[in-house]
């Protein structure tokens, strides 16, 4: 995997990777393999991106979320191992990737999306802004517009794949798509709301969130392998 980012930097029990513009494919498989090559010392990683313009379907995704207009504008389609829908990924939309191993941290799947929906929803008070969850509907919204978006795979007891914040994104794309399997779904963005920080800000305030709320390895047990079904 290329990337423009920084070096990685250790934060707290784990190592935090700022990678900066990086395509899809080849960040999906480095996270596979540096999932698969695991120990049980291997510290845990987050890795902070954004990528260029990307639609990815979940495993049991349906290829007919995918609208007319999507399919002619030429973006790629990546068929990918997260649960889930479709969603778009593009510049200007802040991607946090959870590298954890959940057994040391005695988190549950169910746990873990309800933490990421909490620093979410922090992060955007910090701003000013009123965020919250919809039940049954994984992710993160303001005023029913959704302006974050999740989706997870574990496997042995890790997880991979993370979130996606819309900071300045183009929004047009999500209009070429039933976002996350749900027919005009409106989504939103940071800077609709007047906020002038660039995703690398965002990045940072958000990861103070994740830090903050997540549990410290301390906790071994069996491992689970499955994907956690969130958009």
């Amino acid at each position: 995997m290329t990337a423009g980012g920084q070096p990685a930097a250790v934060a707290g029990d784990l190592l935090v990777k700022r990678l900066g513009l990086v395509d899809y494919e080849p960040a999906l498989e480095a996270m596979r393999v540096f999932t698969a090559g695991r120990g049980d010392d291997t510290p845990d990683q987050i890795w902070l991106l954004e990528h260029p313009p990307v639609y990815t379907l979940g495993q049991a995704g349906l290829a007919e979320h995918l609208l007319p207009a999507g399919r002619e504008a030429g973006i790629p389609l990546v068929q990918i191992d997260r649960g889930g829908q479709i969603t778009y990924h593009g510049p200007g939309q802040l991607v946090a990737y959870l590298l954890l191993d959940l057994r040391r941290r005695g988190l549950k799947v169910r746990e873990l999306v309800f933490l990421m929906e909490q620093a979410l929803i922090d992060c955007l008070a910090d701003y000013g802004l009123h965020a919250e969850r919809k039940p049954g509907a994984p992710g993160v919204y303001i005023d029913g517009a959704k302006i974050a978006a999740l989706g997870l795979r574990v496997r042995n007891g890790c997880s991979y794949h993370g979130l996606a914040l819309n900071v300045d994104a183009d929004l047009a794309p999500f209009t070429w798509i039933n976002p996350c399997g749900y027919e005009g779904l409106k989504t939103i963005r940071l800077r609709d709301f007047g906020i002038a920080d660039d995703v690398a800000a965002v990045g940072e305030r958000l990861l103070g969130h994740l830090l903050r709320l997540l549990p410290p390895v301390s906790v071994t047990g069996a491992g689970v392998a499955h994907a956690a079904a969130a958009d």
